[in-house]
This record gives structure tokens, sequence and C-alpha cells, in this order.
């Protein structure tokens, strides 16, 4: 089975494109609310999730302060990855998080949970 792509889109009103974007490109802000804890070692950034083995990600591409594409190194498919992209309405300037990832299909509604409920943890660490 191949994975397909989806796409969430999550509001942040009015917080910070910057401390938003701290939290999504660097060790530090990614273990406030992605993983327990996140490190980088030789160019790599390894998640570790409770007392299991670090999972491993690379940073495909990136734009600062604008997204960041990871590629988890144990994923077969060289063309999944998964986007933290940010978007701000210059009209009301209320800030969108784009959440781009891949799944099985019998699994994407338990990727989305995951991603919602990662996002309402990033919201709570920003205050949004």
């Amino acid at each position: 089975m191949s994975k397909e792509k989806f796409v969430l889109e999550y509001s942040f009103g009015h917080v910070s494109p910057e401390g938003l974007w701290t939290s999504l490109s660097t060790p530090s802000g990614l273990s406030c609310w992605f993983a327990d804890k996140v490190y980088k070692e030789d160019g790599v950034l390894n998640f570790v999730w409770g007392k299991s083995e670090a999972q491993k990600a690379e940073v495909l591409h990136h734009r600062s302060g604008f997204y960041i594409r990871y590629h988890w190194l144990d994923d077969e498919n060289p063309k999944s990855y998964f986007e933290l992209k940010i978007l701000c309405d210059e009209l009301t300037m209320d800030v969108v998080l784009v959440v781009t990832d891949f799944s099985e299909p019998d699994e994407k509604q338990e990727a989305i949970d995951l991603w919602n409920n990662q996002i309402a943890s990033l919201k709570k660490a920003l205050g949004a």
C-alpha cells in the first residue's frame, strides 16, 4: 500500500510568526510540543518519545520563517515528508499553520488525530 498525502490547516490567530517559526524549526522549540526530547547530532534531528529509541529525521528543504520540510530516515518512501508552513493574512494578521503529511490510507484518521493533539500542545505552549 502506498502512502497518501493530506493537508491540514490550523488557525493561530495573532500569534507571533517568529515565535511559531522557532517552535517548528529548532530542537528546543520542537521539544515543547512535538516530542519529549529533540536534539541534533551530525546534522540529523533525533526525536524521542518516552523511553523509546530516537526516531531520526533530516531537513529536506526550508525557507526561514516560512516553511520547513522533514523526512523520517526510516521511511522507505523517499518522496514522503512532513511539512510545516506558516501563512499570514496581511489584512487581518491572522497566522495559519499548514501541515502536509503522508500516511497509509487505513491510518489517515489516526495521523490526523495525532496532528490535532500535537497542534493543541503547540497552541498551548504559544498561548494561542
